[in-house]
């Protein structure tokens, strides 16, 4: 099966397709990708998240890209997502290697491509780089070098990737105010990359940071998968109110993604988080800039857009096209409905440890808790609820669906009518009002994912079985 890449990186199940022999002949390509370009001289970067083996992949990775001839830089430990992307810029790398499935189930892994800015790769180097693997694969070609040899002629050095990051995050957020805040805060590091960091960034003071599932275990006991949303965070809840804390936060497997639990134990969504985010940027920091969001992402953003007069854009889902046009428009910020933020001033990519901060700079700012927060937004943009479905599908079933979807032409969805129907990234019906519904597949996993944002949870429900009827799944 060729190897493709999805909405970030390519992800396959362990021992299956997730075969050394498959990540090494990644790792070719990417070699092959970064001679071409004439970056192969500034050297990769190399990380790996808290999964099975994945610091045995990342080694694997290092044994190519040395015997490629290219200055390779390994993190000495696991590490976010973020982090190791974090240091690829400020090493001024040629590009980056991070062995990750980011949320996926526990039998996952993956290999994700980091270009010299840090982002998601873009379409077009996606493309470039599928070509340059299915060359190594169709010839064989597959340079290697023993590790040890490899240190021992200087061209692989393992480097701890904190403190580097841990500099840059504290330029873009006043952390001694969160750190003297006396905030309880329980944070839920779901067995991933993220452990430690929100001690090591807040500790000292009179703010308490309790993490929970801080220990790597790459089983992910307890949860579906390591991804940050109601369901995984049963023990957040209620870690959150039996310690009355102030805030829940949760990230995932490898810490670019964000869930939020409030002041009263209650999840919420990815897509108030993101506008509080957003709220914060420009009422509380006084902030400007364009916005841009995902399809999947919420109409309150546009409604911000229009009451503090910034431009707003929106995008599939990915980074590797939130990113492009977030250093296009030197955006203040961007979203995507996945619990994945990134802010100006940090790499265009999502970073779920700089977004937990900067909410808790919003709470220590306002002195009010997320669920006031949450109301004072409401009063600016008007009541926004959303869900989402997630079907399983067999790969023999893609195209009815598709061909039931595309021939349904729906007028209209819980009573509101249908204004205009959007299809660069699945089948998005706008309705009156700005709320919407959407039908697409998943970049990553054999999943048909249905959402709907609408004033009310009845009408969100209605919305979904609408939805999942046309698509007959």
């Amino acid at each position: 099966m060729p190897i493709k890449f999805g909405t970030d990186g390519w992800r396959a199940v362990i021992a299956e397709d997730y075969t050394f022999e498959n990540v090494r002949l990644c790792a070719q390509g990417t070699a092959a990708f970064l001679k071409a370009h004439g970056l192969d001289s500034r050297g990769v970067v190399i990380g790996y998240d808290t999964r099975f083996g994945s610091e045995d992949f990342a080694a694997a990775v290092a044994e190519v890209t040395a015997a490629n001839g290219i200055p390779t830089y390994v993190c000495d430990r696991a590490a976010p997502t973020p982090v190791i992307a974090y240091n690829l810029v400020a090493r001024e790398g040629g590009g980056g290697v991070v062995i990750t499935a980011s949320h996926n189930p526990a039998r996952w892994n993956g290999f994700k491509y980091k270009p010299s800015y840090g982002g998601s790769a873009s379409p077009e180097i996606v493309a470039e780089l599928e070509e340059y693997i299915e060359d190594a694969e169709r010839s064989g070609d597959v340079q290697r070098m023993p590790l040890a040899q490899a240190k021992a002629e200087g061209l692989v050095e393992y480097f701890d990737p904190e403190p580097t990051y841990l500099g840059h995050i504290a330029t873009l957020v006043d952390l001694n105010a969160i750190r003297n805040a006396g905030l309880d805060v329980v944070v839920d590091v779901m067995h991933g990359a993220g452990a430690g960091y929100f001690p090591k960034l807040l500790g000292g003071g009179s703010t308490r940071i309790i993490e929970m599932r801080a220990e790597r275990n790459p089983s992910f006991p307890g949860m579906a998968q390591p991804e940050p949303l109601a369901h995984n965070l049963q023990g957040l809840m209620e870690e959150v109110q039996d310690r009355t804390a102030d805030v829940g936060l949760a990230t995932d497997g490898d810490a670019d993604r964000l869930g939020v639990v409030d002041d009263t134990g209650r999840f919420i969504t990815t897509l108030q988080t993101f506008a509080l985010l957003c709220y914060h940027q420009l009422e509380v920091l006084k902030n400007s800039g364009p916005l841009v969001r995902s399809i999947t992402m919420t109409s309150m953003i546009d409604r911000l857009g229009e009451i503090y007069d910034v431009p707003v854009f929106d995008t599939p889902v990915g980074f590797k096209y939130l990113g492009p046009v977030m250093m296009e428009e030197d955006a203040l910020i961007a979203g995507e409905e996945s619990g994945g933020y990134a802010f100006r001033g940090n790499i265009p990519e999502r970073d779920g440890i700089l977004s937990g901060l900067m909410l808790l700079d919003l709470i220590v700012k306002t002195e009010k808790g997320v669920s006031d927060l949450l109301e004072e937004l409401t009063e600016k943009v008007g009541p926004h609820f959303y869900d989402r479905l997630d079907l399983k599908f067999e790969e023999s079933q893609r195209k009815a669906i598709l061909s039931r979807i595309q021939k349904a032409a729906p007028s209209s969805f819980a009573g509101r009518k249908v204004e205009s129907v959007d299809t660069r990234d699945g089948f998005r019906f706008v309705l009156e009002g700005g709320y919407w519904t959407l039908i697409r597949f998943s970049g990553t996993e054999p999943l048909l994912r249905v959402y709907a944002e609408a004033e009310s949870p009845a009408d969100v429900q209605t919305m979904l079985d609408e939805a999942r009827n046309i698509a007959g799944v």
